[in-house]
């Protein structure tokens, strides 16, 4: 469990704060108090009235029960499993352990249900931004460890297996693989991490690290885990820095752009994406990561675009813009510079992504064509990527209003659902159906909810 102040007189409510990586005046402010009135409630010098009450569920995403727990006490909380990253201590042996309590949370059967559960948490994200670019990064990741002596041949086997877990996600679904990768990182790489190794190793040490803990992020999210996600994006980031590798960080930036725009957070989505270029515009980028990193401000612009409640004129160009930049630097080809990540974003996935992008700014007809152009181009071991898109082009479709068009489209993708150990493609389908709500009555719609029904309940 992590120090608290053992003065303080709800040291549980001083657990959530610093579990959330917040400091008092973080806190303070979210709930519209003075930090004063913070320090007070802390320490048990001062009652706090339900309507604050209420006000701190919400912000810590949590029933107000649990918040009556931590404030009177009643009965301690284990709030280890729900930690979030804290980017306050960027030190190497706060940045292990942090990863280790994580992953050791993550395979205790009696915790691992928590973890699952947690909330999204924005308001994370603003530190985290601001650390990851401005926190001095670690003078030393030389590591005199309990463990034994790490070589650059083990950090290859870490590359080598994400990459393989990698495949098989694309493939089957994170329902398949994220068991195993939580084993490996708790099994294999914490103990190189506790392990004893030079500045060479142990920065390629913290970027195989990092990509590993992404890859777990990445499979909860895919399983609609998203607050489990986001503490797995957090610690992907805080080991990134550690290793001083701006491209990784680029790499889980962009991916944590993508759950912001899955959630629906336009405002967030476009501030990661931003902050990934400019994190690859630093690193000198080669051009096919960089065409990656502005499909997705283009795609996080466009979901800005079509929340706002007026017309966003500058958005849409701005779209248009990027999506314009994106072609041009892909055409330049892959580069000896490209990192192993980088090899998935082949050439059905930009044009993919530019399909979405316009259907969000109302030019479906030009996202039926991006996105029709591409489904026949997916191979096997992309079989996801190939299903959400043709919900994608149903999407596009129900814009223009072709609805048989629509149905047919994302039907055929239901059974591969089935298959498939993703319950963010299931999520896309029934959201989709969902759009269809204006057609209700008619008979064709009545016979896709039936089909859908069945196939996604059997």
């Amino acid at each position: 469990m992590d120090d608290v102040d053992q003065n303080a007189g709800r040291p549980e409510l001083v657990r959530a704060r610093k579990r959330m990586g917040m400091s008092q005046d973080q806190i303070s402010a979210a709930l519209w108090v003075s930090s004063t009135t913070w320090s007070r409630w802390e320490r048990g010098h001062q009652d706090i009235r339900p309507v604050y009450r209420a006000r701190m569920a919400e912000v810590f995403g949590v029933d107000a029960a649990e918040v009556d727990r931590w404030i009177e006490g009643t009965d301690p909380v284990d709030t280890e499993a729900w930690l979030l990253p804290d980017f306050s201590d960027l030190s190497l042996g706060a940045t292990v352990e942090a990863a280790g309590r994580l992953w050791r949370c993550d395979v205790d059967p009696d915790r691992r249900h928590i973890l699952a559960a947690l909330p999204f948490v924005p308001a994370a994200l603003g530190g985290w931004l601001s650390e990851w670019s401005y926190g001095t990064p670690i003078a030393s990741v030389a590591y005199q460890g309990s463990g034994s002596a790490v070589g650059l041949s083990d950090v290859r086997r870490i590359t080598e297996t994400r990459q393989a877990f990698s495949q098989m996600d694309h493939r089957f679904g994170a329902g398949m693989i994220r068991p195993a990768v939580v084993d490996y990182l708790y099994g294999t790489v914490e103990p190189l991490l506790r392990g004893r190794y030079n500045d060479q190793v142990g920065a390629a040490l913290m970027t195989a690290a990092a990509g590993m803990t992404l890859q777990a992020g990445w499979t909860a999210f895919d399983l609609g885990h998203h607050g489990q996600a986001q503490h797995y994006f957090g610690q992907a980031l805080k080991l990134a820095k550690a290793g001083d590798d701006s491209l990784t960080g680029a790499w889980i930036l962009t991916t944590m752009t993508i759950q912001a725009i899955y959630l629906e957070q336009p405002a967030w989505a476009v501030r990661l994406a931003r902050a990934t270029v400019d994190t690859a515009q630093r690193a000198q980028a080669p051009p096919r990561v960089m065409a990656q990193l502005l499909s997705r401000e283009a795609w996080a612009t466009a979901l800005q675009v079509k929340m706002s409640e007026a017309g966003d004129g500058h958005g849409v160009k701005r779209v248009e813009q990027l999506l314009g930049e994106v072609e041009r630097l892909y055409a330049q080809g892959s580069s000896d510079r490209d990192p192993s990540w980088a090899e998935w974003y082949e050439s059905t996935e930009p044009v993919a992504e530019a399909g979405i992008c316009w259907s969000l700014i109302g030019e479906h007809r030009r996202s039926v064509d991006c996105v029709e152009a591409v489904l026949r181009d997916y191979g096997e071991r992309r079989f996801r990527s190939a299903q959400l898109s043709r919900v994608s082009v149903a999407d596009a479709y129900l814009g223009l209003g072709e609805i048989e068009q629509a149905v047919d489209s994302v039907r055929t993708a239901i059974p591969m659902a089935r298959s498939l150990a993703s319950p963010r493609l299931v999520g896309r389908i029934r959201k989709f159906s969902d759009r269809l709500e204006p057609y209700a009555t008619t008979i064709r719609v009545k016979e896709f909810r039936a089909y859908l029904n069945s196939e996604l309940t059997s």
